[in-house]
């Protein structure tokens, strides 16, 4: 098993990658410093999307759109995210503008 990034850290290099390109990205929650979750919000013209850490068949780290193949309302997003919130008080909940619906970080997607 490969060695975990601290949530935190993560958090601040995505928001950084976000920002060098050119995307506006804010921490919605603060999760556990170490070992929380992370939901990433991508907010778009048509909607959200809501990307939920996993692993992949040979586990290796990957993201899932949590709220389904298309874009959802923001309210539909926002009431995903804190049903996940509530099960999970250490999630980190981060926002990206994301037109495009493409995460501003390396991210494989299943």
């Amino acid at each position: 098993m490969e060695p975990r990034l601290k949530a935190g850290l993560w958090a601040s290099m995505a928001i950084r990658m976000a920002d060098l390109a050119g995307r506006p990205a804010m921490v919605l929650r603060k999760g556990d410093e170490d070992a929380g979750g992370i939901l990433c919000v991508l907010r778009g013209r048509e909607g959200c999307v809501v990307l939920v850490q996993t692993r992949d068949a040979e586990g290796r780290p990957a993201w899932m759109r949590g709220t389904g193949k298309d874009p959802v309302p923001e309210p539909e997003a926002d009431a995903y995210v804190a049903r996940q919130t509530a099960r999970d008080p250490d999630l980190w909940v981060i926002e990206f503008e994301a037109p495009d619906f493409v995460p501003p970080f390396e991210a494989r997607l299943i």
